[in-house]
């Protein structure tokens, strides 16, 4: 498993919240549960105290994409640096899963988180993921969604360092939005051509008589 598959951990604990709507799903110990995803030994760790925790660790998650996306390079990686020197993580080789055509293990790198509560081990692996992404592609291939009201982080791996949305669907609603706005300026641009072409013709034939 490739380390930098553990930004995703990141992104769903940022996106656990629309501050622009005022919605936030992370409200219990299952929510907690859920963003380690089916299965997670880690995750049954979890407690109510930890749905505070994990808020607060969302929230410097999210300025570090903020800073990212409004070009502050630097913000970023020291941000992230704070995240991961509070949260640390032991690398493991690990070939639990993953069995190659003669049923050897496929040797891999594996994060062990700590093992003090839910979200020292949950920070330690978004942070760690994060800054092996932002390392490898750089970090402005960190974003938040450019179709408002939605702010949510994403990870662009697109090749042309193109991407601007954290799905298609916003990506959709953004180009229709987009549409109907130059419509709009179409159609005022045609009503004031046609005022000022009346008033012209007025303006004529008022000199005229």
């Amino acid at each position: 498993m490739e380390l930098a598959y553990y930004s995703d951990y990141a992104v769903r604990l940022v996106n656990s919240e629309d501050p622009a709507r005022g919605q936030d799903s992370l409200t219990s110990v299952e929510a907690v549960r859920d963003l380690f995803g089916a299965g997670q030994e880690a995750g049954r760790r979890a407690t109510d105290a930890d749905v505070t925790r994990f808020r607060s660790v969302r929230a410097r998650l999210r300025a570090v994409f903020e800073a990212a996306d409004q070009g502050d390079e630097t913000l970023a990686v020291n941000l992230l640096n704070s995240l991961l020197l509070e949260f640390p993580v032991s690398p493991q080789i690990s070939g639990h899963d993953f069995r190659d055509d003669d049923g050897r293990p496929l040797w891999h790198m594996h994060l062990a988180d700590h093992p003090s509560n839910a979200t020292a081990g949950y920070a330690a692996i978004a942070a760690m993921g994060l800054a092996f992404h932002l390392t490898e592609y750089g970090v402005n291939r960190l974003g938040l969604c450019e179709a408002a009201p939605c702010r949510n982080a994403y990870l662009d791996t697109s090749t042309n360092r193109s991407r601007r949305y954290c799905s298609d669907r916003c990506a959709t609603r953004a180009n229709v939005a987009a549409y109907r706005a130059r419509k709009r300026l179409e159609a005022d641009r045609s009503a004031n051509s046609g005022r000022t072409a009346d008033t012209a013709q007025r303006t004529a034939a008022s000199g005229e008589r």
